[in-house]
């Protein structure tokens, strides 16, 4: 499929071909607003969404629902809005605020940081199964499946010195606890992001807190629990040139890097209403060993205190959002594009549309669909100011995504797409596997002996599909 036809199928999808704006002469950027939010099927969606085998998106809202405790939906790719349950007081959680994770037995995973901290099991019609609630701290981080099978998490707080821990969960419910945070010397303190596992079997993460400065940390943690401080933010100058504050996690690029963004930090200045004039924030990358290059400092109108993730779009440049700045004044936030090497272009303040149907406030980091289109999330905004679910374009082809990212010879891989049917190969960098067709959105494929770490590519009668990031084999 060619970019030109895969953009007019996008604009049919979600209508996006209806607000354009001319980014470059080379990409043209299409924003639509895909669902707004009516308190009885959720309220503030200040998470992610997270792409399913089923083709569908799915995710939780704050708050909403039943009894204002939050709600868990589904948003098709037709752009149906469908809320599966409401959360309540009681020991299923509530308030949920981060992303969910399709794990490898096909249900999603999810956390709570009320009442005390809850991991829980989601099926994709909303049956709800909780793994643990006995945590006695507050969850706001998703979670990552590691390469053994189990989930890996953080408190913000709790701990015998209640500055927040690192935790093992398996998919039965049994919790081992790796790290507990210290708060002193160069050690972190209230991790509120999740982590990423690396390349190299690793964990890599960010605590907004504690360090040398109190300006936050960026740490590395084994599976076993042995963690390392590989830098301590404000370390530069007065004006913490290099980042302060760091609430979002980490992205690894396929450069082995990682990304990420400070809430604080950096020469600009912000009009925050939390907080009133302060410094805007940065985007920075920091290799596995700890060297750390601020690639841009926020100065309001190109956005302003990002507290989300990046996402590596599959032209190898990353997305992100703020919940303040923008360029129309109204302070509501931006999308914006960053090049591995620090090139930050806006592509949309929030709050544009008459009664900011549009939304306000995005807290989330987006996601790249398989089709190729970015999602995410506002806080408040819409029609009945319960914030939305919004979608846009920058000219990106249909690929697939691996479910996991790394295994070994003879792994089970789930294989997400858009347009899978009639698939005739299935290759792990050029090494032929052993596939099944499960839907037109889900292939079933089995890593195969030889095979190396490398792209994955499907062929179908479309043309040949290949993977956001290498497929890492493991030995």
């Amino acid at each position: 499929m060619n970019k030109l036809n895969w953009r007019k199928k996008a604009c049919t999808i979600f209508f996006l071909c209806a607000a354009t704006s001319i980014v470059s002469p080379a990409q043209t950027f299409n924003f639509r607003t895909v669902a707004q939010f009516d308190d009885t099927d959720g309220y503030a969606p200040l998470a992610g969404l997270a792409q399913a085998t089923d083709g569908n998106l799915y995710g939780t809202t704050e708050a909403g629902g039943v009894i204002n405790q939050g709600t868990f939906f589904r948003l098709t790719p037709t752009g149906t809005l469908t809320k599966l349950r409401s959360f309540c007081y009681c020991s299923e959680g509530e308030n949920p605020q981060a992303a969910l994770i399709q794990a490898t037995d096909g249900n999603l995973y999810g956390t709570t940081p009320f009442p005390s901290g809850t991991v829980f099991k989601v099926t994709l019609s909303g049956r709800e199964t909780v793994l643990s609630s006995s945590f006695f701290a507050q969850i706001f981080a998703p979670l990552v499946q590691g390469t053994d099978g189990n989930f890996y998490g953080s408190t913000v707080n709790g701990g015998p010195n209640a500055n927040g821990s690192i935790f093992k969960i398996t998919p039965s419910g049994t919790v081992t606890t790796l790290y507990t945070f210290c708060g002193q010397s160069d050690c972190g303190a209230y991790p509120y992001a999740g982590l990423v596992q690396s390349t190299d079997g690793n964990f890599y993460g960010t605590t907004p807190y504690g360090g040398t400065n109190n300006g936050g940390t960026v740490f590395k943690i084994t599976p076993s629990g042995t963690l390392t401080t590989l830098y301590s933010f404000c370390s530069q100058g007065d004006d913490c040139s290099d980042g302060s504050q760091p609430y979002a996690g980490l992205v690894q690029g396929t450069d082995g890097n990682f990304y990420g963004t400070t809430y604080y930090g950096g020469p600009g200045t912000c009009d925050n209403p939390s907080h009133g004039t302060v410094s805007c924030g940065t985007v920075f990358k920091i290799t596995p060993t700890g060297a750390l290059t601020t690639l841009h400092s926020f100065v309001s109108t190109d956005g302003g205190n990002p507290d989300a993730g990046l996402v590596e779009g599959t032209d190898g440049n990353f997305y992100g959002t703020t919940p303040y700045g923008g360029a129309n004044g109204t302070n509501d936030g931006t999308i914006f594009k960053i090049t591995p090497s620090g090139t930050l272009t806006s592509l949309y303040s929030f709050c544009s549309e008459s009664g900011c149907t549009d939304g306000g406030q995005p807290n989330a980091a987006l996601i790249q669909d398989s089709n190729g289109l970015f999602y995410g999330t506002t806080e408040w905004g819409g029609s009945g100011n319960y914030g939305t679910i919004f979608g846009f374009a920058v000219g990106l082809s249909e690929f697939v995504k691996t479910n996991p990212g790394a295994g070994k010879v003879a792994t089970s891989v789930k294989i997400l797409g858009t347009n899978l049917s009639g698939a005739t190969s299935v290759t792990f960098n050029g090494k032929p596997a052993a596939f099944s067709v499960a839907s037109k959105t889900y292939i079933k494929a089995t890593v195969p002996t030889g095979a190396t770490t490398g792209t994955v590519q499907v062929t179908t009668p479309g043309g040949t599909l290949s993977s956001n990031v290498p497929f890492q084999v493991l030995h």
